[in-house]
């Protein structure tokens, strides 16, 4: 019997790509299961973290993310565009948010098809890895989606047609990281 756990994970958290690889290899090399379990960015959840955090917790989440990422030789860029978009200058979060909700919705369908891992994989390289400016464009996405083994305008059009479904997982994914005593990610939950 295969072991599994959780992974509570969001396209907007550097922290979560730079385990991503690590996860995969986890999943690969051993004999446990990986269940996704995409989540909003606290951005979107807390819309108002941002105000509230220390003035000293963006620079030093720079500062901590180059240094995993340099440590573990994981290439790492903040990506452009940002999946969140943020007033950085009054640390507000609009309430429209087109990226993060498409590529949130995305994971959520990936992983219904039973390849979550893969295209959290697959397409957090494409956004954080500095190979790619401009990650939203031309057909980075449809390339990360194929290497992942799905089709990106299958999975658009599932989430275009019932929308409110994705929606619902993606809230049911936030209360259980509650329930799990966590708020960040990635987090891992075992039994």
């Amino acid at each position: 019997m295969s072991l599994s756990f959780d992974l509570f994970w969001s396209f907007r958290s550097p922290y979560s790509y730079l385990a991503t690889r690590r996860l995969v290899n986890l999943q690969r090399d051993h004999d446990v299961d990986v269940n996704v379990r995409v989540v909003l960015p606290i951005a979107v959840r807390t819309p108002d973290f941002f105000q509230q955090v220390n003035p000293l917790w963006p620079p030093y989440l720079l500062r901590d993310t180059l240094r995993i990422a340099q440590k573990e030789g994981i290439p790492y860029r903040w990506p452009t565009p940002d999946p969140i978009v943020q007033d950085f200058a009054n640390r507000t979060i609009p309430v429209e948010q087109p990226h993060i909700w498409r590529l949130s919705r995305l994971g959520v369908a990936a992983t219904e098809r039973s390849c979550g891992l893969a295209l959290l994989d697959e397409v957090s390289k494409v956004i954080w890895d500095g190979s790619v400016v401009s990650w939203h464009e031309q057909d980075h996405l449809a390339g990360a989606a194929r290497r992942a083994g799905l089709d990106l305008a299958e999975l658009d059009a599932a989430i275009e047609d019932k929308p409110e479904h994705y929606n619902e997982i993606l809230e049911q994914n936030g209360e259980a990281l509650t329930a799990a005593g966590h708020w960040g990610v990635p987090t891992m939950v075992f039994r």
